[in-house]
C-alpha cells in the first residue's frame, strides 16, 4: 500500500439517509445528479455502508428507495463490471452523468500484462463447474479460481496468485483488506428509530441545524467514537428534520443518538440540503477522527 493509497478506517461508519432524498426533483437527470454527489461523498470519506430508511407513508417511497439503492451501487461497482451487472435499465438511463470514484476498487488498468501477483480485483462469475469458476476481472482473458463452486453472474472479490500459461486467483474477503474498498448500500424497510436503536452501533450521531455545534461537543465526541466498533451517522429529509421524522414513532431523537450536532452553523440559506449537509458533517468528522 503505498502513500497515496486510502486506508481503511479503524471503526465501521455507516451513514442513514431518507428515502425522500430525491421526492422534490421531478426528472430523473437531476435525481441522479444528486445522489452521484451522495456516492462521492461516500467514498471521499470512506463509508462502509449506506442506509436507505422510509421516512414517509407514501406509495413513491419504495420506488425512491430503489431508484437510490440502483444508482448507489452503480457507482460503486468497478466500470469493467457494470454491463454484466446492471444491463439495461430505465432508472440508470442518465448514468452517464455520474462522476466516477477512483477507489481502489476501481482500477483504470485493463491490460493483463499489468496485473501483479497479490493484486485484488472484483470479478464477475461467467462460468462455474466441478474443476472451479471463471472470472471476468476487467482484463483480456477471464481468470480461473480453483475449487470454486460460485453462482453464474455473482461478484466475488479475488487475489491474483499466478500469471502466464492460465491466470489464476483466489477468493478473498475485503474485509480483511486494509485499504478502503468501497460502501455498501442496503435499503432498510425499518424506520430510522429501529436503525438507530440497533444495538451493533456503539455511537450514533444525529445531524440537526437544532443540535449542538459541533465544537461544542467535539472532545466528547471524539472520545466516543475512539472506543467504538461501529458508528452511525443519520440525516434528514429535504422537507423535515430528524427531530419531524423520528416523531412519528412517538420517540424523541434525545433518546435514540448519542449527540445531536449542528455541522453548519450560522448557516446563511434557510435550508441545508442533505447532500450538503452530508459533506459538511463528514468533512468535520474526518478532520476530528484522523485513522
Amino acid at each position: 500500500m503505498n502513500s497515496n493509497t486510502p486506508k481503511r478506517r479503524d471503526v465501521k461508519v455507516s451513514v442513514a439517509i431518507p428515502a425522500s432524498l430525491v421526492s422534490d426533483i421531478p426528472h430523473l437527470r437531476e435525481k441522479t445528479l444528486r445522489i452521484g454527489l451522495i456516492g462521492r461523498a461516500l467514498a471521499i470519506f470512506r463509508v462502509d455502508e449506506i442506509i436507505i430508511y422510509p421516512d414517509i407513508h407514501d406509495q413513491n417511497q419504495k420506488r425512491d428507495a430503489a431508484l437510490i439503492k440502483a444508482i448507489l451501487s452503480y457507482m460503486e461497482t468497478p466500470q469493467y463490471l457494470r454491463r454484466r451487472l446492471f444491463k439495461i435499465r430505465p432508472e440508470l438511463r442518465y448514468a452517464g452523468i455520474l462522476p466516477p470514484l477512483r477507489t481502489p476498487h476501481h482500477p483504470t488498468r485493463n491490460r493483463e500484462k499489468d496485473l501483479k501477483i497479490g493484486e485484488c480485483r472484483e470479478g464477475v462469475v461467467i462460468s462455474s463447474d466441478e474443476e472451479g469458476a471463471y472470472l471476468d476481472v476487467g482484463v483480456e482473458r477471464p481468470l480461473f479460481t480453483p475449487n470454486a463452486q460460485l453462482k453464474a453472474n455473482s461478484r466475488v472479490t479475488v487475489r491474483v496468485t499466478e500469471k502466464g500459461r492460465r491466470l489464476r486467483g483466489e477468493l478473498t474477503n475485503p474485509d480483511e483488506f486494509q485499504v478502503y474498498w468501497g460502501y455498501r448500500v442496503r435499503v432498510s424497510r425499518f424506520p430510522l428509530g429501529h436503525i438507530m436503536r440497533d444495538q451493533k452501533y456503539n455511537l450514533v450521531i444525529a445531524t440537526s441545524r437544532r443540535g449542538d455545534p459541533i465544537t461544542k461537543v467535539a472532545d466528547k465526541l471524539l472520545s466516543l467514537w475512539r472506543k467504538s466498533k461501529r458508528v452511525l451517522i443519520a440525516f434528514g429529509s429535504p422537507t423535515r428534520g430528524l427531530q419531524e421524522i423520528i416523531k412519528q414513532e412517538g420517540v424523541k431523537l434525545e433518546g435514540l443518538a448519542h449527540f445531536i450536532v449542528n455541522t453548519v452553523p450560522n448557516q446563511g440559506v434557510e435550508t441545508v440540503r442533505t447532500e450538503e449537509a452530508l459533506y459538511a458533517t463528514l468533512a468535520v468528522l474526518n478532520v476530528l477522527v484522523t485513522d
